[in-house]
């Protein structure tokens, strides 16, 4: 298959989709197939749309892009929409209505949480012809080295954000900041940050590392203990994900789509109990790393399960390029339907005003 994927790839550190496209893209060529990040060809199979934003640094092609090139270049290729991103995320406006756009146009919908999902169908996206595939991280680089049994005499905690929006957690590693002014818990607990921090956002008590990435990133997680993430209304996130690859239990919080990846290798706060689940965390964090033994979230099975949908799309998609051809003609006779009854209305509601306005006139005259 010849497979187009909306984004071009960025070395370095970056967000969680740009890992995304990388894996896939590795992924789908080692098993001989073709990816490319633009619509060029008129041979392309599967179209993969996953930026809900019309125009990004990273994105290579849109919606509108598509529609042109299913007109006028290849009406048999099968479009696919990743949504991993919502308006409650980063408080914003208008991103549900754009993906609910976009929506209209594709073929197939993946999601990366069953939360998300519940969102866009309580908005309008059709339950069928979609499915939710869960994230992972490459496991070349983020995975287990041993089980560490040290006793220090810090628990040492960690967590890492690429972006720096205030919904990532930065009130709960406040919290944990404050917490170190104490002499108790600083006796007990050395946190570091890794990643980029909001505007005139600073901490005490905690140590800060700059964004790092793929094998140096994987090299620092592991010699940690316990790892926190506060992120709010997290469609998926990586960076548990990543934390979990590399046997570190995690504290999260029960918010969006985390916990669907942390249930079962890590303990569930609340922001009003969090110091108490803190706690708790400390004491059972040794137990739980046997657990992430078999942490079931990584790259090459979220892959894995994106090429065994492609392959089905691909064999079916005489049907899927069947239902778009009747879905469009539908969507002419309602258009068309509408606006009659628009005129309709219209014609209707003029001639209501006219009998008003001459039976005043009337009562005027009398």
């Amino acid at each position: 298959m010849k497979i187009s994927i909306g984004s071009k790839i960025v070395e370095g550190p970056y967000g969680g989709g740009n890992l995304f496209v990388k894996n896939l893209k590795n992924h789908l060529e080692q098993e001989g197939h073709i990816v490319i990040d633009n619509l060029k060809d008129f041979d392309i199979d599967i179209i993969l749309l996953i930026n809900p934003l019309r125009y990004s640094e990273i994105a290579t092609f849109n919606e509108k892009d598509v529609n042109f090139y299913l007109k006028f270049k290849n009406r048999n290729a099968i479009i696919v929409q990743r949504i991993n991103e919502c308006d409650q995320r980063k408080n914003t406006e208008n991103v549900n209505k754009r993906i609910l756009s976009v929506n209209n146009s594709v073929d197939y919908t993946v999601f990366v949480s069953n939360w998300l999902k519940e969102i866009f169908e309580e908005e309008g996206i059709k339950k069928s012809n979609s499915k939710v595939i869960l994230s992972g991280s490459d496991e070349k680089i983020f995975f287990i080295s041993r089980l560490n049994n040290d006793k220090n005499s810090k628990f040492s905690l960690v967590t890492h954000h690429w972006s720096s929006h205030p919904n990532k957690g930065f009130k709960t590693y406040k919290l944990i900041d404050n917490l170190l002014d104490s002499e108790e818990w600083n006796k007990r607990l050395d946190f570091t940050y890794i990643g980029n921090l909001p505007k005139n956002f600073k901490f005490n008590n905690v140590k800060v590392f700059p964004p790092m990435s793929d094998y140096e990133l994987g090299d620092e997680l592991r010699k940690y203990d316990g790892y926190v993430t506060g992120s709010l209304n997290e469609p998926s996130g990586n960076h548990h994900i990543e934390a979990a690859q590399c046997g570190l239990p995690i504290l999260y919080i029960n918010s969006g789509g985390i916990p669907e990846y942390c249930d079962g290798y890590g303990v569930m706060f609340e922001e009003s109990n969090f110091e108490e689940q803190l706690n708790y965390f400390i004491q059972i964090s040794e137990e739980i790393k046997y657990n992430l033994v078999n942490y079931p979230f990584n790259s090459s099975k979220m892959c894995a399960e994106y090429l065994s949908l492609f392959e089905s799309l691909y064999r079916n998609k005489q049907n899927y390029i069947y239902n778009r051809k009747h879905k469009s003609k539908l969507n002419i006779i309602l258009g068309q339907a509408i606006n009659t009854i628009d005129k309709r209305f219209i014609k209707i509601y003029i001639k209501l005003i006219n009998i008003l306005s001459n039976f005043k006139n009337k009562k005027v005259r009398k």
